[in-house]
Formats: C-alpha cells, sequence, structure tokens
C-alpha cells in the first residue's frame, strides 16, 4: 500500500484545538463517493511514529437512516519523555451528506491533546496486540495436538515402515541363496525388482531441478525470517518484514543456484545455463505474472494499494545486478567444488514397464491423500495467520510458528517416505515428480480453505478485492508448494538411496 501525507500538520508537545486541515467543496460526485464509503463501512488507517490509528470515514443513523461524514479529528497523544507511546483517534463534527445538485462547503478540522504518561516505550505495541485471540486455548490445543501427530508419524516410520523393510531385505536375502532354477521360478515382486530404473532421471528435468532449487532457498528465507522476527520483533516496526524478506531472498539466491545446479547435474543435465535462467526466473516469474495482474486492477480502481511503477524498476534492478549473480554463482560453486554424483545401482538402458497397481497405490490417489496430513498439522495456524493478515490483526506469536513450521517439515518428511514405500513397492520407479507432488499438494488444500476463508469470514467483494485475496494467497500456496515438494523429494531421495545402498542386488 501506498501511503500519503495526511496534510495534519502536527508537532510535538503542541497541542491543537480545532485546527483547519482543509477546507474543500464537495461537487456531487464527491458527496456520492462520500456515501457509498459510509454506507459501505469504509475504515482508514494513519500512521503516527509507525503505531497505527483507525478510524471510520462517517455513520449512519439507525432510525431515520441519514449518513453522515466525520470532518473532525481527536487525536490524544500519550508520550514519556521524548517517546510517542500511544495514540488515541477520536472523530465529531459529522455533516448530513443529501443526494446533492450542487458543491457544498466542507472544513476538514483536526485537535490534538499531549499527555504525559509512565508507561514505557520498548512495550508501546503490547496495546495493540490481541492477547485474548492469538493466546486462546485452541492455539496452544493446536500446538499439542501438532506435536502428537509427529510423533505419532515418527513412531510409524521409524517402527512399521523399518519392520517391513527388514522382512524385505530378510526376503531378498533368501532368494539369494536360492539355486539359478528356483531364483527363475520365484515369485520376486517388490520394491528390489525397480533397482535400475529407480535412479533414472525424472522427466522434465529442467523444471524439476529449478524447483527443487527455488523450495531450497525458500525454506530457508522462512526459518531465517521467522527467526529475525522473533529475536528483532519486527512486527513492531511497519513494513520491515517485508523489507527483510526482500533482503534475505536475495541473500539465499545462491543456494538455490547450487542446489537447483546440483539436481540438474547429478541425473545427467548438460544445459546448465538454461538452468541457471530458469531457477533465477521461477519464483519471480511466477510472483510478477499475479502482481502484474492484481496491480493493472488496482491501478484501472485508482486504488492506493497499486505498486508505483519506479518499485517495479527497483525490484527489476535488484533481480538484474544481485539474485541471478547470485543464482549463477551458486551453480558455478556447484559444477566446480561438489562432489561427483554416484548412485547405489546403475541404471538400465530401457525402462522397465510399470505393472498395474491396486487403487491406493496410483498417483493421483496417493498425491491427493498425501497433502491431508500435513494440513491437519497447520489447519489452526493458517487460520490465525489468515485472521492476521485479512482482518488486520498484527500476528506476533512467531515462536507458535516457528514450532508449526518445523512441525510441517517433519510430517511432510514422514508421509514422503511412506508414499515413496508404497509406490516402489508397487513396482513404479516414477518417485520423484510423485515425492515433490504428493505433500505439495498441501498447498492446494490451503487454497481450498482460503476460498471458505473468503466466503465464511470476510466481507469482501468486487473484482478488486477478489482479485487481490486470491492473488495474493496463490501467491503464498504456491511458495508453500515449491517448499513442501522441495522437503519430500529430500526425505524421499535418502530414503531411497539408503534402501537400495544395504539390499543385494544382481
Amino acid at each position: 500500500m501506498e501511503l500519503v501525507n495526511s496534510g495534519i500538520g502536527m508537532k510535538f508537545l503542541t497541542n491543537e484545538k480545532n485546527a483547519t486541515i482543509c477546507e474543500k467543496e464537495l461537487t456531487p460526485k464527491d458527496v456520492n463517493l462520500f456515501r457509498y464509503a459510509v454506507v459501505n463501512n469504509y475504515w482508514y488507517q494513519m500512521f503516527l511514529d509507525d503505531l497505527p490509528i483507525w478510524g471510520f470515514v462517517g455513520e449512519i443513523d439507525n432510525i431515520s437512516g441519514d449518513v453522515f461524514l466525520y470532518t473532525h479529528r481527536e487525536f490524544e497523544v500519550n508520550y514519556n519523555g521524548d517517546k510517542i507511546i500511544q495514540v488515541k483517534l477520536g472523530s465529531g463534527n459529522p455533516i448530513k451528506l443529501h443526494w446533492e445538485t450542487q458543491d457544498i462547503p466542507v472544513r476538514f478540522s483536526y485537535s490534538v491533546n499531549w499527555v504525559a504518561t509512565d508507561d514505557p516505550f520498548d512495550t508501546r505495541f503490547d496495546k495493540l496486540l490481541d492477547t485474548e485471540f492469538f493466546e486462546h486455548k485452541i492455539h496452544w490445543f493446536s500446538i499439542f495436538n501438532s506435536f502428537i501427530m509427529v510423533i505419532f508419524l515418527a513412531g510409524f516410520v521409524s517402527i512399521i515402515l523399518l519392520r517391513m523393510l527388514k522382512k524385505d531385505y530378510a526376503r531378498y536375502d533368501k532368494e539369494e541363496t536360492l539355486g539359478d532354477l528356483d531364483h527363475d521360478l520365484g515369485d520376486e515382486y517388490g520394491w528390489k525388482q525397480v533397482h535400475g530404473d529407480v535412479f533414472r532421471a525424472p522427466r522434465s528435468l529442467l523444471l524439476f531441478s529449478a524447483l527443487v532449487g527455488t523450495g531450497h532457498q525458500l525454506v530457508w528465507l522462512t526459518l531465517v525470517i521467522i527467526l529475525y522476527t522473533i529475536i528483532g520483533n519486527l512486527y513492531a516496526e511497519r513494513a520491515t518484514i517485508l523489507t527483510a524478506s526482500i533482503f534475505f531472498y536475495t541473500l539465499t539466491s545462491a543456494v538455490a543456484g547450487y542446489t537447483s545446479a546440483s539436481t540438474y547435474q547429478v541425473y545427467g543435465g548438460r544445459d546448465w545455463i538454461k538452468n541457471v535462467i530458469a531457477t533465477a526466473t521461477l519464483w519471480p516469474g511466477i510472483l510478477s505474472v499475479i502482481t502484474i495482474i492484481i496491480n493493472s486492477i488496482a491501478v484501472y480502481y485508482s486504488s492506493s494499494r497499486a505498486i508505483p511503477f519506479t518499485v517495479m524498476l527497483a525490484m527489476f534492478a535488484i533481480w538484474s545486478f544481485l539474485v541471478f549473480p547470485l543464482t549463477l554463482l551458486g551453480a558455478i560453486l556447484c559444477r566446480n567444488w561438489a562432489s561427483q554424483p554416484s548412485f547405489p545401482c546403475r541404471v538400465n538402458p530401457i525402462p522397465r514397464p510399470i505393472p498395474e497397481k491396486v487403487w491406493y497405490a496410483e498417483s493421483l490417489v496417493v498425491i491427493a491423500l498425501g497433502g491431508i496430513l500435513p494440513f491437519a498439522s497447520i489447519f489452526i495456524e493458517i487460520y490465525f495467520i489468515f485472521s492476521s493478515f485479512w482482518a488486520y490483526k498484527i500476528y506476533y506469536v512467531y515462536g507458535f510458528m516457528l514450532f508449526v513450521f518445523i512441525i510441517l517439515l517433519i510430517v511432510t518428511a514422514c508421509v514422503t517416505i511412506v508414499s515413496t514405500y508404497i509406490l516402489l513397492n508397487s513396482e513404479d520407479h516414477r518417485w520423484h515428480w510423485m515425492s515433490f507432488l504428493t505433500c505439495g499438494s498441501t498447498a492446494v488444500y490451503v487454497y481450498l480453505y482460503s476460498i471458505y476463508y473468503f466466503i465464511n469470514r470476510t466481507k469482501m467483494y468486487g473484482l478488486f478485492q477478489t482479485s487481490f485475496y486470491f492473488g495474493n494467497t496463490a501467491i503464498v500456496c504456491f511458495g508453500l508448494f515449491v517448499m513442501l515438494g522441495t522437503i519430500g523429494y529430500f526425505a524421499a531421495d535418502k530414503f531411497v538411496r539408503t534402501i537400495y545402498k544395504n539390499v543385494k542386488l544382481d
């Protein structure tokens, strides 16, 4: 949002009484615009020394139905020494808005009253925090519930799955002791049968490696931002989190370049220049397309949320001179200093046919079911984050967010390992994209929840508000999709390498 100067000439410790902001002749068009704003409960937000203030444009008489416009603002500013501690805003001097056919003169005014207080400066934002909402018992219960889910999944993976693998190893070892005739007549089945294809390069390797590199970068970016916010209380300063996100995203671009190049190289990719370009442009490209669409609608409606062209140029300059070079640097470091790729088993020249599978091992079923548990682990936290962003509450419980994010990563890894085992055991070697999409589908559930939240929890309507809501939600969900998909792939890759490393192959 672009802020504009209010025109209120406020001076420190100088009281004002009914001072004039401006005098204006309201045209019939202006009157109708103000009537529309009052009828639809429009409100505005101001900042004084980074402290937010909210107020309504006007009011409606519940009995007569007349519409009134506030023309006076009353500021009460609490201070301690040379620091501003709290600001209170009141509105008054309402004038009745008729369906005018001619211009009407209106005088907008304000008053300021400075009041000394003993409240410390360090805790001035505490009054703006909705502790009853964010620290409700339901919030604590959701954290505990997610923690129990992690214990359950970790136990399932470490006990049940490992016992199944132990049986598989025992069966495969027994088959090795059989004679050639008995071995040929034996009923071989399971994940060992695809050892010659399991490390085959995934389809669309260039896109896959770019997604993995971007996801790895976003995971580290999210962790750094959450930790930095906890340490520095960034929620107390306007736009600081956004600035920090841009700064750390730029710095972590080398992580994306290195990881993407490593994934691309390990599966035999040769055109590393295209890999660098794809990695550097994937996230900024998606972000730019959605932002340009939203911004075009904002410009059409003359909204203050429209991003100025100069800001767009600045973002492009950051990408051109910092993000892209750092991504290239990460790829160069990978190509020159990373260890040579190796697999536990060789890749056959001809892919093995994939047999028919039971219904629960089908790709669409695994992908659809894989995102449910990760979504369940963050469902309550998603509600609090949505309420913070769309209900304009100040989100400050970043310790909860960090804990939930770590839980989400663990649940994602566990679910992906289980789904990968099911896939390989059905003798389907296409685990790369499957592991990425399985828990990446959590983002789809988040987006479906955002539709429910939009319908039942917000009062937004119209093209601009709808596009702004769903456009920004789409950006967040795409980032979540890439992050969870990457964690899923890393977990599956570690699992696959481990099981094939510990089995005897022909």
